[in-house]
This record gives C-alpha cells, sequence and structure tokens, in this order.
C-alpha cells in the first residue's frame, strides 16, 4: 500500500473514493427499500388472485397463488430484518466525566484543536487498542455522536503524553470522515455492507449480484480504511508533532508484542497449573509493564517487532506509517513517571481491573482466554 501514503492526492483520493462508496451505499439501501415497495405489490397481487381462484373452484391454481403471496410475504419480511441489522452497540465500559474529568478535558481539547465536535462518551475496554465509533441520532437524521474507546492493556502500556499522541490518531479519524457527506459516509457504508451480508445469507448460495458486490464493497472499503489511517496520522502530526506519534506508535507496537508474547502467556499458563492462583492479568498489568517488560524481547530489539508488524486488511505496515509520517525509526522514549492508565483514571483503576478480570476468569471456564489485539477489527462497523 506504499503508493497511498506518498501520494500528494491523498486527501482528494479519500474524498473521493469516502463520497463514491457513500453514494453507492445509499443508493443500494434506497434500492433494496424500494423492492420492498414492489414485494408488497406482489403480496397484493397474489392475495387477490387466491381469492379470485377460490371463487372459480380451481385448486391448482389457487396453490399457485398462494404460495406466491407467501413466497412474498417471506421475501418482504428478510429484506426489512437485513435492512433493520443494528451495529453493535459501543462494547467496553462506560466512564463517567465527573471521574475521569482530567482525560475528557484532554479528549476535548484535542478536539477543539482539530476543529470536529466533541466526544460524547469514553468506554474502557480489555484490548491494546483505541478507536471511534459514530452515529448520527435520531434515526440518522440528527448530528454525528462520537463515542471514544480506550483499552486499558493500552493505557497501562503508555504514558499520558503518548496516550494523547493515540487520542489524536483517533480524532485525526473524526476529521478525515466528516469530509466524506458530513460525516454519514462511513455510517451508510457499514449499514450497507451489514445489508448486502443478511441479504446474502438469506439467499440461495452463489445468488448472482449480492456476493460479488459485497466483495467489491468490502474491498474498496479497506481501501479507503488504510488511507483514513494515513489521514488520521497526518492530523496527529499537526496536533502532537511527528516524534512524539511516531515514538508512540513503535512503543505501542513493543509493548503490545510483549503482551501477547511474554505476559499473558505467563499468566494464563500460571492460572491452569496453579487453580488458587491470586494472579489476575488486568490487575497486575501495571506492575508487568513496569516490572517485565525492560527485559523483553520487544524493547532490546524493537527493530526485530517493527519488522514483523506487515499491518492487517485495517492497518498499513508500521514502517510505511513511519516513512509517511516522515520519521523513519524513533528513539524510544524511556518510560518516566506514571502511566497514563495511573494518571486519568486514578481511584477508578481497581474497578476497571476487576470489571475486566472477572470477563478474564469467566473466558477461562470456556477454554477460550481472550486475546488483546492492537489491531481489532473495529473500522468495518466505523458508522454504525
Amino acid at each position: 500500500m506504499r503508493e497511498i501514503q506518498l501520494s500528494e492526492d491523498l486527501d482528494g483520493r479519500y474524498d473521493r473514493l469516502s463520497r463514491d462508496l457513500g453514494a453507492r451505499a445509499l443508493a443500494g439501501l434506497l434500492a433494496v427499500s424500494g423492492s420492498i415497495l414492489v414485494l408488497l405489490g406482489g403480496a397484493v397481487v397474489g392475495a387477490v388472485a387466491t381469492w379470485e381462484a377460490i371463487g372459480r373452484g380451481t385448486p391448482v391454481e389457487t396453490l399457485f397463488w398462494v404460495l406466491f403471496m407467501l413466497g412474498s410475504i417471506a421475501a418482504i419480511w428478510a429484506t426489512l430484518a437485513s435492512l433493520a441489522s443494528l451495529a453493535p452497540r459501543p462494547c467496553g465500559l462506560a466512564v463517567a466525566r465527573e471521574r475521569v474529568g482530567e482525560l475528557y478535558a484532554l479528549v476535548d481539547a484535542l478536539a477543539h484543536v482539530a476543529g470536529v465536535s466533541p466526544i460524547r462518551r469514553i468506554y474502557v475496554t480489555g484490548e491494546i487498542n483505541a478507536s471511534i465509533v459514530q452515529r448520527p441520532r435520531h434515526l440518522g437524521v440528527g448530528e454525528m455522536a462520537t463515542d471514544l474507546l480506550i483499552g486499558l492493556p493500552l493505557a497501562h502500556a503508555l504514558g499520558p503524553r503518548q496516550l494523547a499522541a493515540v487520542i489524536a490518531h483517533e480524532i485525526g479519524h473524526m476529521v478525515a470522515r466528516q469530509r466524506g457527506m458530513h460525516g454519514r459516509s462511513g455510517w451508510l457504508q457499514a449499514w450497507w455492507m451489514r445489508t448486502l451480508d443478511e441479504l446474502a445469507a438469506a439467499l440461495p448460495s452463489g445468488f448472482p449480484w449480492f456476493d460479488p458486490q459485497g466483495d467489491a464493497l468490502c474491498m474498496r472499503m479497506l481501501l479507503l480504511a488504510q488511507m483514513e489511517e494515513y489521514a488520521a496520522d497526518r492530523t496527529a502530526v499537526r496536533l502532537v508533532g511527528a516524534e512524539l506519534l511516531a515514538g508512540t506508535l513503535v512503543e505501542l507496537c513493543c509493548k503490545a508484542d510483549f503482551l501477547a508474547n511474554d505476559y499473558l502467556p505467563r499468566v494464563h499458563a500460571l492460572a491452569e497449573c496453579d487453580e488458587a492462583s491470586c494472579v489476575r492479568p488486568y490487575r497486575e498489568m501495571g506492575h508487568g509493564f513496569a516490572a517485565g517488560f525492560a527485559q523483553s524481547s520487544a524493547a532490546i530489539d524493537p527493530q526485530r517487532v517493527l519488522r514483523a508488524d506487515a499491518g492487517d486488511p485495517f492497518h498499513p505496515a508500521l514502517q510505511d506509517r513511519l516513512v509517511a509520517i516522515g520519521v523513519a525509526m524513533p528513539e524510544r522514549l524511556q518510560a518516566s513517571g506514571p502511566s497514563a492508565a495511573q494518571h486519568f483514571f486514578g481511584d477508578s483503576l481497581p474497578f476497571l481491573a476487576w470489571h475486566f478480570d472477572r470477563i478474564w476468569l469467566e473466558s477461562l471456564r470456556d477454554a477460550c482466554p481472550p486475546a488483546l489485539s492492537p489491531h481489532a477489527p473495529e473500522r468495518v462497523l466505523q458508522g454504525a
């Protein structure tokens, strides 16, 4: 994807693709909605014809029109269900403004400087990730409401200034999205994608048009998501500076590697061999980063972690992002002072740790401990 971030017309290409996908999604949703009227007319015709066939005493014709009417009603129901497929609500634990006022103040300040609407609510999740979820109020006709999701492991892994850089990147997603149909392009794309998925599941396998349409839309949405990452990085550079953003990205990549390949496997292994163990991953996570990360292979050889990061369908490779930012290999910032979790969450930390540790214990009973991925698949659902 290197040709994306090196293009001087990145903003123009992003805007054109976003508007095109938004317009196609709107046209598709209107077409599906219009098909309901056609199917309703078919059901009415079937009902009238059934009544007339009964009056003529023709059982075969009556059976045909009954089946036609029932088929039309079933198609109406399936189409309505596909249009009514609601996006998942923001996951995580909502934190009140009065509990984490400094964090809300930071987010509000960054949003103000970036020129976007304030964040409505902040959620804390169990992943080493952050994301933005937007949806319009009042059945799609109101202003866009934006929620910010911040992973507790992310806050433990970074310092306050580094977390500000991550939030600035997420604010950058808002800046990019608001240029597409006043922020509704992503929401329409996500709605149309869910509708296509529901229709494809309801129709016979290999039904023409729907599968190819869904595949083509998905590929172009993934391209748009990667372009949006570069656009969000560009906004973050403007808000917090290139050095801080680049250093934060490298630090986050290394800390995520430590979490996934060192800290969590040790905690899981201890829990499996000693059911009475009192070690809890979220309660001890801050100490784990403070005591264990400096001796980990990720801290000793960050270049290895950097080379191993090939990106994912939603995110470009980290090396490509660093080249685009203009800092090929930033120096890792030496940790000093409290983590972002200690700084911003303070007295709320014990409850947050207890909440996610409880979920972790339940997942152990189901023999499927959660994976804390730095790249959770949130982008397709960005506008729901």
